[in-house]
Order: C-alpha cells, then structure tokens, then sequence
C-alpha cells in the first residue's frame, strides 16, 4: 500500500515537473530571447514522455536528450532551447546578466543565443527523458536537431543555428 502511494505521489511530481518546464518554455519562446536577469529559467532537466523521432525526422514539438544525458532539448515551431549541463568551454557574455551563463542555448526567430540562468546548475537528462539516438533527427516546424556523437546540430530551414557540445559550441552557418 505505502509503495502504490509513494509511485502515484512520485507519478503526480513529474507531470507537475513537466507542465512547469512546458509553461516555462512558452514564456520564453513568446518573451524573445533578451538575455536579461528577467529572464525565467528555462529548466535545469527536462523531462517529459515525448518521443523523438527514428533516423528521417518526425513533425511537431519534441524533447529529447542525447544518449549521454548532458545535453536535452526543447523543440516547438517557434524553436529550440538546448540545456547543456557539464562543459568546458569558456562561458559566454550575456549583456546584463549577473548569473551564469553557458547552460542553456536558444535558436528562435532572433536567431542564437545563450540566456542569463539565475537557478540551480542544469544536472544530466534522466532516462524518462526520450533518447534522440545518434546519427538520428527530429523536426519541430522550420527547426532539425540531429543527435551525434560530437554534440547535438540544431538549424532552422536557412542553416542558421548552433553545434552544441561538451567541448566547445559554434553558430552556424
């Protein structure tokens, strides 16, 4: 009895975990990417039941981590917002930002950019988070993640995006 209580209350914990990240994502996207202490967190882990897609890509809002579990992804048809929880590059500058930087990675209408994280450091994807395998895609509006084993490559339908990985990061094109 005390273990079906315990499953149901650990049940219920997630998806209030999910709906907060879900509401947090849609204030971001429709906030613009301003890089200031405003800013809400974006999500230290992402979670969620979502399924990314096998090799080729599939259409629609999709979260996933890469088979590592450091890197998790957000992807809507307004974007994509990328959490990296270990790194090694240099953290890069946000205008304003008196909190940490290099965590989190957004690619949206704006373009790219790196937000002002005022929380907890982002810790490794869990495994109720879908595994975007490598070598693998998936596709949310204008916006393609593929998963490989030197980082996750997100682009919008004109190649402008990011390479994000545990070493360094890059804007593309």
């Amino acid at each position: 009895m005390t273990e079906t209580r315990t499953i149901r209350a650990l049940v219920v914990a997630d998806a209030v975990l999910v709906l907060t990240f879900l509401v947090l994502l849609v204030l971001y996207v429709a906030g613009g990417s301003s890089g200031g202490a405003a800013d809400a967190q974006v999500s230290t882990s992402p979670t969620s039941s979502a399924t990314a897609s096998a090799p080729g890509g599939t259409s629609g809002p999709a979260e996933f981590r890469l088979p590592s579990g450091n890197i998790a992804c957000a992807m809507a048809d307004q974007g994509v917002t990328c959490t990296i929880a270990s790194y090694t590059y240099a953290p890069p500058v946000v205008a304003g930002c008196t909190g940490t930087t290099g965590h989190v990675l957004v690619l949206d209408a704006d373009g790219v950019a790196f937000t002002c994280e005022t929380g907890p450091t982002p810790q490794v994807a869990g495994d109720d988070v879908a595994t975007l395998e490598y070598g693998s895609s998936t596709t949310a509006g204008d916006y393609t993640c593929t998963s490989g084993t030197d980082g996750v490559t997100c682009t919008n339908s004109q190649g402008v995006g990011f390479r994000l990985a545990r070493a360094s990061w890059s804007e593309l094109p």
